[in-house]
Order: C-alpha cells, then sequence, then structure tokens
C-alpha cells in the first residue's frame, strides 16, 4: 500500500494530499515550513496498517494559497487542520507533525479533545518570541510585506537547481531532496519555479513567549510521543526542547542522531517508535 493523491475542498478552497487507506487509526500528517505532504512518503512505507492523510499544508505544494489580506497564523492553521478532519468525516483521529507541522499538531491537541493522540517530530509547542523582540519582529513583518510585491519569482531551467537548494539547506539526501521539490515547483514558461505562498518567508509577525508556550503544553490532555533529532537545532536548543516535556501530562521523548529531517532519513526508525506508540492501550 502506498500513498496516492487526494483532493478536498475546506471553504471552497483546494486542499490537496497524500492518502494510504489502511485499516487500522486515522492519522493526519502535518509537513514542515516550506515542505509539502511528500516529506511523509518515506515513513508511510514503513506504516501500511495506517489510514494515513497527509496535507499539503495551505500556501504549500498544490493546496490553494490563502486569499490576498488573509494572513498565514497559527490561529488559522489550527482551525484549518480540524476543517480538514471534518471534510474526512473524522471525529477523533490522531495527529502527526513535523517541525512547524509539529507546531501546529501540538497547539491543535492544546485547544481540541479531538485529537487522541500526537506524534510531534522535532518540534513542540512551535518556535518562541522573547518579549524583547516584540517591536524589532513586527517591524520587520510590516517591512517586508509590504516589499513583496515588488520581488519576482526566479525561475529554474530544471529541477536540479532547486533539489541541490533544498540538499544544502537541509542537509538532505538527494531522493528525500527531490521529493519535496517534485511536489513544490510548477512548470512556467522557461522551467520551474517554487509553487509555495511568496507570503510563507514573511518574517512571523507575533511569536508566543515560552510561558504561553508551557500553559499551552500543559492543555495537551492526549499521550504524545516527542521524537528529537541529535544535535538539536539551533532555533529550538536544548534544554529549552527537552524542558517542554515536563510540561506534558502524559508524554514520552525518542532522540535519534540524525538531521532535521530524520523521518525521511531514517523511516524504518522512526516508524518503529510510532507503531509502538500508536499499539499501546487505548490507541483508539
Amino acid at each position: 500500500m502506498s500513498l496516492q493523491p487526494f483532493e478536498l475542498h475546506v471553504a471552497g478552497a483546494r486542499v490537496a494530499g497524500l492518502r494510504q487507506a489502511g485499516p487500522g487509526p486515522r492519522v493526519l500528517a502535518l509537513h514542515g515550513w516550506l515542505d509539502n505532504a511528500a516529506s511523509f512518503v518515506p515513513l508511510a512505507a514503513h506504516l501500511p496498517q495506517l489510514d494515513l492523510v497527509a496535507i499539503d499544508l495551505p500556501g504549500h505544494g498544490h493546496s490553494a494559497h490563502l486569499p490576498p489580506g488573509a494572513p498565514y497564523t497559527t490561529p488559522a492553521a489550527i482551525t484549518h487542520v480540524l476543517d480538514v478532519a471534518d471534510a474526512l468525516g473524522w471525529d477523533r483521529f490522531t495527529l502527526m507533525g513535523h517541525s512547524m507541522g509539529a507546531g501546529i499538531a501540538s497547539l491543535t491537541a492544546a485547544v481540541s479533545e479531538r485529537v487522541q493522540r500526537l506524534v510531534a517530530i522535532e518540534a513542540l509547542g512551535g518556535l518562541r518570541g522573547p518579549e524583547e523582540e516584540t517591536a524589532e519582529r513586527l517591524r520587520d513583518h510590516v517591512r517586508a510585506s509590504r516589499a513583496l510585491a515588488r520581488k519576482q519569482l526566479r525561475v529554474f531551467a530544471d529541477l536540479a537547481a532547486p533539489v541541490r537548494a533544498r540538499m544544502m539547506a537541509n542537509q538532505l539526501s538527494e531522493g528525500c531532496a527531490r521529493l519535496l521539490v517534485e511536489r513544490g515547483v510548477e512548470a512556467v514558461e522557461g522551467g520551474y519555479r517554487w509553487c509555495s505562498d511568496p507570503r510563507l518567508m514573511l518574517p512571523t509577525a507575533i511569536r508566543l513567549s515560552e510561558g504561553q508556550i508551557d500553559n499551552l503544553l500543559q492543555a495537551i490532555a492526549c499521550p504524545t510521543q516527542v521524537i528529537y533529532a541529535t544535535p538539536a537545532q539551533s532555533y529550538y536548543p536544548e534544554p529549552m526542547r527537552s524542558e517542554r516535556l515536563q510540561h506534558l501530562r502524559d508524554g514520552r521523548l525518542a532522540v535519534f542522531a540524525g538531521n532535521h529531517h530524520l523521518h525521511m532519513e531514517h523511516p524504518a526508525q522512526i516508524a518503529a517508535v510510532i507503531n509502538a506508540f500508536l499499539g499501546e492501550p487505548n490507541a483508539g
């Protein structure tokens, strides 16, 4: 069994993704920033029993961009995840996320009892924003937003350059980088260009403080499996990332040597942890 393309319409907008209709638990998978549903292709091959739905989040992959004037925010992302679950006819389900997707998944679990289990890979609760950086961050966002319309999207003659760019940016193997690139570009005159919404590159206007993130993590009632790569990313360092687990009511941690996309580069290893977690009593 393998992931197959599918499409939904949520609030009149196209939501594209990949689905593997196994007989086991329902799992909605959320990818990282500027990635897409192909992020879960290697992992899905080792999780054939799951009813696994990996979506392209708004503005990513083959899904629609948000309309002009509608910003990409965490509350909007949480609402979108629950709307997708409604469209799937899922009342209760497991959320699995990587990086940004893990942040969205964990915050969704904090505010919705519909999440039965949570698998958070390489993030938990999202990135913090120190209070003393609030004005600077908002200023940078406004400045970049006003300048965005003047920027031109680069066109690549073939896929070699964007594949190399992803390999260098994320320390990815060529095969994994190509999976993300092939779903992350569109054909245009003269070659290819990224199909993600350029607004996703804007600096985040407002970030939660560490105290706010702690409060949200404390609200997660469902069993949670956190998976981290070591060494830690510079923007999500130790001991902060491990300390966040202390706020979970029912959390467990697995750490593996690897890079940020360890679920793509070492899928069998990560799938074994997920299988064991979902196989626990009352997994649903």
